[in-house]
């Protein structure tokens, strides 16, 4: 199956783009894309689901053709799932399977915290578990060892005007720097370009950046998650090349779910772009698709 092209949908938070692919009246999979992505990180996998689901794939608030708010208190990770369940809310949409890869795991994890009766089943990549808080001190201590020289966009991006400053105009040498130098395999072309396209939108630099400075209040958030444990079935696939999402993000995270499988795949961070019939595979293996 194929994704549509990006459709509009106007919600009481705001104008938000999503595509939508597979059968109309199958069960809801909702799929959540990452930085600096949008929704059409999903095409290739899409190709390789089994038949049945109906897949809706929203392009978050900054990226893609959603809108571009300035205000960065709407990029705290909470309120973009509220854009999220809003968005599936205008649809129609009841409970749904949830995949997100990047900031759209942070998101679907946000989700699944505000509304756990929707959720059937959860798969989370490349990203950090935001309840699993002794795993991701474990992160900090290992980049604080060394330099953490991997971690300097986090940096540049939320440095006020600097992305809005110097990134327009130079849209092509920005994504390529991380989605050819982050990954185990060629990053497919038709993908470089639409993530080029989108963003050129005025306003792109600064709302793409929002995610990284909101980063601090969303961990002060984080923090008060100890001790929940995810109660959905859940899955966590990684790229084992990822340079940023390193091992140990995966340490103690058994311990933040009722049930978890656990699998990986030969890639770096944009796995879904690099192997998307492998982690087609392991969907179609945990989601239902009738």
């Amino acid at each position: 199956m194929h994704l549509s092209n990006p459709k509009q949908q106007q919600t009481p938070r705001g104008r938000f783009a999503w595509r939508e692919g597979g059968n109309p009246e199958g069960p809801p999979l909702v799929m959540v894309h990452g930085w600096p992505e949008s929704s059409y990180c999903w095409e290739h996998v899409a190709a390789y689901l089994k038949p049945g689901f109906r897949i809706i794939a929203p392009d978050l608030r900054g990226l893609g053709d959603s809108e571009r708010t300035p205000d960065i208190d709407h990029y705290r990770k909470q309120e973009m799932a509220q854009d999220v369940v809003s968005l599936l809310d205008s649809l129609g949409i009841g409970d749904f399977q949830l995949v997100g890869h990047d900031w759209g795991g942070i998101v679907a994890q946000e989700v699944a915290l505000a509304t756990p009766e929707r959720v059937r089943q959860m798969v989370i990549m490349n990203i950090a578990i935001i309840n699993n808080l002794k795993g991701n001190q474990e992160v900090i201590e290992k980049v604080r060892s060394g330099s953490g020289a991997a971690y300097w966009y986090q940096h540049f991006m939320q440095t006020p005007g600097l992305p809005e400053a110097m990134i327009p105009g130079a849209e092509e040498t920005w994504l390529g720097h991380f989605l050819r130098t982050w990954n185990g395999q060629p990053f497919p072309q038709d993908a470089m370009d639409e993530y080029l396209r989108t963003f050129r939108i005025p306003g792109t630099p600064g709302s793409s950046s929002n995610y990284y400075r909101t980063f601090h209040d969303d961990a002060r958030r984080w923090a008060t998650t100890a001790g929940h444990r995810w109660p959905m079935p859940s899955m966590y696939i990684y790229g084992n090349k990822d340079k940023v999402i390193i091992p140990e993000y995966l340490n103690h995270i058994e311990e933040c779910f009722e049930s978890l499988q656990v699998e990986q795949v030969e890639a770096g961070h944009f796995l879904q772009e690099e192997q998307p019939a492998a982690v087609a595979g392991y969907l179609n293996d945990f989601l239902e698709s009738n």
